[in-house]
């Protein structure tokens, strides 16, 4: 990590006083890192690819939701990432015979192609905008399942104080998301919110490690200025 630079989990910790839950392992978040998940990641690709149907499901149901915070994040829009996920498994489904096992991790493969699509959607609509459906959070859970930001791990039913903390925390940090340049948002999206590492991040970027590091380190101080001045105008 670039040295006086703290990740978004330290961002709503003062003068806030929320602590932040990382988003829970994904299903198949750890795939194609452990021998045997590799092989299973392998087989069912295999299996897909000469048309079984219940290994398609399975690939769904392993990386749907990763797929969906991540153009939910980059979009701040629930609409919006539903349709751009789907239109990613379209692709995922059309191009995956040529998944190469032996150029990268599966996981990799299809966070390229997400933010290839992601991109391709921000330069078509040349707009960002912003969530406004944590307003209502029986939807975002029926929906999604996101997991906000600055959601405390101890209450299993927290107070409707205590979500209201959450709902402003998870707004602002959505908020400092939509205003950084695409090229910083995407970084720091991929590094702390997604969990990928530098060398993984190139890959999916397809830049040089350094640079990597310089866009995370660039986009994390410029959303802890962001967020100062958002907590200062609510």
């Amino acid at each position: 990590m670039p040295a006086g630079v703290a990740p978004i989990r330290s961002f709503v910790r003062t003068p806030l006083k929320l602590e932040e839950r990382r988003l829970p392992p994904l299903a198949g978040k750890t795939a194609d890192h452990k021998p045997d998940e590799h092989q299973h990641t392998t087989a069912l690709v295999r299996r897909c690819a000469a048309g079984d149907a219940s290994a398609w499901e399975e690939i769904v149901r392993l990386h749907n939701r990763r797929v969906y915070n991540l153009c939910y994040r980059f979009t701040g829009s629930m609409d919006d990432a539903d349709d751009l996920a789907q239109e990613v498994f379209i692709k995922i489904y059309r191009t995956l015979s040529s998944y190469n096992v032996e150029k990268g991790a599966f996981t990799t493969w299809i966070a390229t192609l997400t933010r290839n699509l992601l991109v391709d959607h921000y330069r078509s609509s040349r707009q960002e905008r912003l969530t406004d459906s944590l307003d209502a959070s029986s939807e975002s859970e029926a929906k999604a399942e996101i997991q906000p930001l600055s959601e405390k791990l101890a209450d299993a039913a927290p107070s409707p104080e205590t979500r209201m903390r959450q709902h402003d925390a998870q707004t602002m940090v959505q908020d400092g998301l939509a205003q950084l340049s695409p090229e910083l948002r995407e970084a720091v999206i991929l590094r702390d919110l997604q969990d990928m590492d530098y060398r993984e991040i190139a890959q999916v970027l397809k830049v040089p490690e350094g640079t990597v590091k310089s866009r995370i380190n660039r986009g994390r101080t410029e959303l802890a200025r962001l967020l100062q001045r958002i907590h200062r105008q609510v």
